[in-house]
C-alpha cells in the first residue's frame, strides 16, 4: 500500500509541478552521501514516519450486504495510518530550489486530498480521495530537525506532507 501512495504522490507532482519534465522525483533518504551525488534537479519525497491515526479508529463489525441488501458477510472496519513525508528540492542554486519548493507548495495547496485520478494500485480500487495535510508543524514529539539529525544531513528548507490511508486487511467472514 505504501508503494501505491508513493507512486500516486509522484503522479501528482509530475502533473502539477512546474518544469516537471526536467525534475527527477525520488523517495530516497536525503543523507549527505546521497546529496553529494545529486547533479540534476530533484524533488525528494522521503517517508520518515508511519503512525496509526487513532482518532479514526472504529471498533465493532461492519455488515457487508449483497445487491439485495441482505448481509452476506461481516468484517472489521479498516484502520487508518498517517504516512509522513519530508519534501525537499535539490538543485545547484538555492533560487532554483526555492522555485521548486514554491511549486510544490502550490501543488499541494490546490489539493487537500490525493486526487482519485492520480491514485494507482490498491488505492485506485477505493475510488476515494485521500486526505492530505501539508506544511503543518509536526506533533510535539517529532521535530523535523530531529529527522535531519538522524539522517546526518544539514537542515534544509523542507515541507511536511501527511497522507491518511485506510488499511483494510480484507478480514471478512461469511
Amino acid at each position: 500500500m505504501i508503494h501505491d501512495v508513493d507512486e500516486s504522490i509522484r503522479a501528482l507532482i509530475r502533473r502539477e509541478v512546474d518544469d516537471h519534465d526536467e525534475v527527477e522525483v525520488v523517495f530516497d533518504a536525503p543523507t549527505k552521501e546521497w546529496a553529494a551525488r545529486r547533479n540534476t534537479p530533484t524533488i525528494d519525497v522521503y517517508l520518515y514516519d508511519v503512525r496509526e491515526d487513532m482518532r479514526r479508529r472504529q471498533l465493532g463489525i461492519v455488515d457487508l450486504p449483497d445487491e439485495h441488501g441482505h448481509t452476506v458477510s461481516r468484517r472489521q472496519p479498516p484502520r487508518f495510518f498517517k504516512l509522513s513525508y519530508l519534501l525537499t528540492a535539490w538543485t545547484q542554486r538555492p533560487e532554483a530550489a526555492h522555485r521548486l519548493l514554491s511549486s510544490l507548495l502550490s501543488c499541494f495547496l490546490r489539493n487537500d486530498a490525493l486526487p482519485v485520478d492520480v491514485q494507482v494500485g490498491a488505492l485506485a480500487e477505493n475510488d476515494l480521495p485521500l486526505p492530505l495535510t501539508f506544511a503543518i508543524p509536526p506533533p510535539e514529539d517529532r521535530a523535523l530537525s530531529d529527522v535531519w539529525s538522524a539522517l546526518g544531513g544539514e537542515l534544509k528548507p523542507s515541507l511536511d506532507l501527511v497522507v491518511v490511508v485506510p488499511w483494510d486487511l480484507d478480514r471478512a467472514e461469511p
